[in-house]
C-alpha cells in the first residue's frame, strides 16, 4: 500500500535525509561505496573490471553514453543505502538491489529504484516507471523530483521482506516482498518471466548504464541493518 508522503526527518550530512533516532554512533557504521575518486567498490556485471564508459569527474561517478551496468563487489541483505544522482534531459537509469548474477541481466533478479527525467523521459507515461518507482511493480507519487540538472537524494531501506523508497526526504512507497499484493503485481508485469525475480534476500547493489544520456552519482554510502 502506498502511504501519503510525509517529511519525518531532518537534513543531515551531505544533504541526506537522516532517519529519526540517528546519532553519531549509528553514523559511524556507514560504509562508503563511492568517495568521489575511487571505483574500488565496484565492478561490471559478471566481470571483475569496471565497464568502459563509467568514469570519475569532479567528485562524481558518471557516464555520458550507454554502457554496461556496474555492481557492488560486496553483497548486502538488510541495509540502508543513500546516494545523490543527477540525470540528463530525457535520461533513464536505475538502482538495483539484492541483485544476483544467475541471469543474463541483473534487472531479471533485482528490484529497481527507477531514475528518470519525468518530463522528457520515454518511460514517463505511467507512474509505474517514473522516478522513484519500484520499476513496473509499484508506482511513485509525483511532485518530489527536482528538475533535470539538479541533484536528487535517494534512500533505499530493506529489512527482511520490507522495502522503502525515499526521494529528497519523502517516503515514496513501501512494500513487502512475497506478499499477496507483491506477487499479484509481479505476475502482471514482465518480471513474471523470471521466477527468481525479487526472491534473493541478499545480493548486489547495481547502477544501470545501458540507456542513453548523461548520468552522475555522488556520496554513495550504505550500512547494514
Amino acid at each position: 500500500m502506498i502511504r501519503p508522503a510525509v517529511v519525518c526527518c531532518a537534513i543531515g550530512l551531505a544533504g541526506f535525509a537522516q532517519p529519526l533516532g540517528s546519532n553519531p554512533q549509528s553514523a559511524a557504521k556507514w560504509q562508503v561505496l563511492f568517495d568521489g575518486t575511487s571505483l574500488d567498490a565496484w565492478r561490471g556485471y559478471k566481470t571483475d573490471k569496471v565497464p568502459q564508459g563509467w568514469h570519475t569527474v569532479d567528485g562524481t561517478l558518471a557516464k555520458d553514453a550507454p554502457t554496461a551496468d556496474i555492481v557492488s563487489k560486496e553483497e548486502f541483505g538488510d541495509f540502508e543505502l543513500e546516494l545523490e544522482w543527477k540525470i540528463g534531459e530525457g535520461g533513464n537509469s536505475g538502482i538495483f538491489y539484492r541483485g544476483t548474477e544467475e541471469y543474463d541481466h541483473i534487472y531479471w533478479s533485482g528490484p529497481e529504484y527507477q531514475l528518470l527525467d519525468d518530463v522528457k523521459g520515454a518511460d514517463n507515461k505511467t507512474r509505474l516507471t517514473c522516478a522513484g518507482a519500484a520499476y513496473a511493480v509499484y508506482p511513485s507519487p509525483a511532485g518530489h523530483l527536482k528538475p533535470v540538472g539538479e541533484w536528487n537524494a535517494t534512500r533505499i531501506v530493506t529489512r527482511g521482506r520490507h522495502v522503502e523508497h525515499w526521494l529528497n526526504g519523502f517516503k515514496l512507497l513501501e512494500y513487502e516482498l512475497g506478499s499477496p499484493d507483491w506477487e499479484a503485481r509481479v505476475k502482471a508485469s514482465k518480471f513474471v518471466a523470471w521466477p527468481n525475480y525479487g526472491r534473493a534476500m541478499r545480493g548486489h547493489i547495481a547502477l544501470q548504464g545501458d540507456h542513453a544520456g548523461a548520468l552522475a552519482f555522488r556520496n554513495i554510502r550504505v550500512r547494514a541493518l
